[in-house]
């Protein structure tokens, strides 16, 4: 085959096995599991597998690797990637009513369910084509994406990619910020890095009605919270990005009661390890003079996350030169700056040289332009057309490994 037929027996099969990939995500959507309890998950990805004649490998407790060998001997050895792990939440939005979670507190919100049954479709299209296949494509089927110490990180550290030979990885997310058949792409930094950490605000208890007797870590806590912010606006270089939030804070249990203790949890959000820990050194030395001054404690705690997904140049251009040949040119949406949300993608990319994008899936008649996380997150299922059929794509541009 031409590569211009290739790509057109691409586009032909993802039309032929959109209905399967529809079925299937809305199966998994139905089954949700959470990090690391992906264990129906990963016999029903298995099962598809095998369905397919595809080696399977299983190198961690949940999750699975399928291997596809060509018909044309090479030792180029491309893997894709998806994540299968569902949030720990609940969920709700009319446009999923007839295949919601059966599953109590677990939910897709985040598009994992779409994005395994997007590269099973890639599966089925590339067993289709083996005959025209150089080397090897490796298919990973990852849990625990959204809980450390990330399924990314345990699944590069097993050693099961390098022992296959990888040579380059790819992944994608899909985006609510673009329509289904539009492509985002960027060069460099992708997402950032997501630490997190404990803050611990201690005061002495009392009656709300006598306040000098006793040391409000409520009040307390609002100080260091706003002072937190002045990190970002004081201590950084403006053109950094970087994020400190605050996403829970609990303490008190009655209105007449001043709390001995309010407990927070927060994440930073950068670019690089050297920034990551200044920050935090930051949080520690405003947390303990706000602390001190009101005459109280803490306790803090920081725990690194997943780096910072940094794409190879060349890849990228594998994955837009794939897109134009696919979709046409206009189907390229450079992102104007990286994305802050984390992705342990970036694991991978500490072995091997490859790139992540972002798949277009956000439209009014599937009600799902709400962002990841939002219980009401959908995607438009036309996305799938593209996903599979870009992935595929990918697997077999020989721009897809370094030369």
């Amino acid at each position: 085959m031409t590569q211009n037929s290739v790509h057109q027996r691409i586009n032909q099969l993802a039309k032929e096995y959109h209905p399967e990939m529809v079925a299937i995500r809305r199966h998994l959507h139905r089954n949700p599991e959470v990090s690391y309890k992906e264990y129906k998950t990963t016999e029903f990805i298995l099962l598809e597998l095998e369905k397919l004649g595809i080696e399977t490998h299983r190198p961690i407790e949940t999750g699975c690797i399928g291997v596809i060998k060509g018909g044309k001997k090479s030792d180029r050895v491309v893997a894709l990637r998806a994540d299968i792990d569902a949030l720990a939440m609940e969920e709700f939005g009319d446009a999923k009513a007839e295949f919601m979670s059966e599953n109590e507190g677990a939910a897709h919100c985040c598009g994992h369910d779409a994005h395994t049954a997007n590269l099973l479709g890639t599966a089925k299209i590339l067993s289709n084509l083996k005959d025209e296949i150089e080397g090897t494509v490796v298919l990973i089927f990852q849990p625990g994406e959204e809980k450390l110490p990330g399924g990314g990180r345990l699944i590069s550290e097993s050693g099961i990619l390098q022992k296959l030979g990888v040579q380059s990885i790819y992944g994608l997310h899909t985006s609510p910020q673009y329509a289904p058949g539009k492509i985002g792409g960027i060069y460099g930094n992708a997402m950032a890095r997501p630490d997190e950490f404990s803050l611990d605000i201690i005061g002495k208890g009392g009656h709300a009605a006598a306040p000098h007797l006793a040391v409000d870590p409520i009040v307390t806590a609002s100080q260091v919270i706003s002072a937190l912010q002045t990190i970002r606006s004081r201590n950084i270089n403006p053109l950094e990005p970087v994020v400190v939030t605050v996403g829970k804070i609990t303490g008190g249990t009655a209105c007449n009661v001043i709390p001995e203790k309010v407990s927070m949890l927060g994440t930073i959000r950068s670019f690089s390890q050297e920034t990551a820990h200044f920050m935090a050194k930051r949080i520690e030395e405003i947390a303990k003079g706000i602390t001190e001054a009101a005459g109280g404690t803490y306790e803090f705690k920081y725990d690194e996350g997943y780096p910072a997904v940094v794409n190879t140049p060349w890849a990228v251009d594998a994955i837009t030169d794939s897109a134009q040949q696919l979709f046409g040119e206009e189907s390229i949406l450079w992102m104007p700056e990286p994305v802050m949300g984390g992705e342990d993608f970036a694991f991978y990319l500490e072995h091997f040289p490859g790139a992540f994008f972002l798949l277009g899936s956000g439209s009014p008649k599937a009600d799902s332009q709400y962002s990841w996380h939002h219980p009401k997150y959908n995607v438009d299922e036309e996305c799938l057309l593209y996903g599979s059929a870009l992935m595929a794509s990918v697997a077999m541009n020989p721009k897809a490994v370094a030369e």
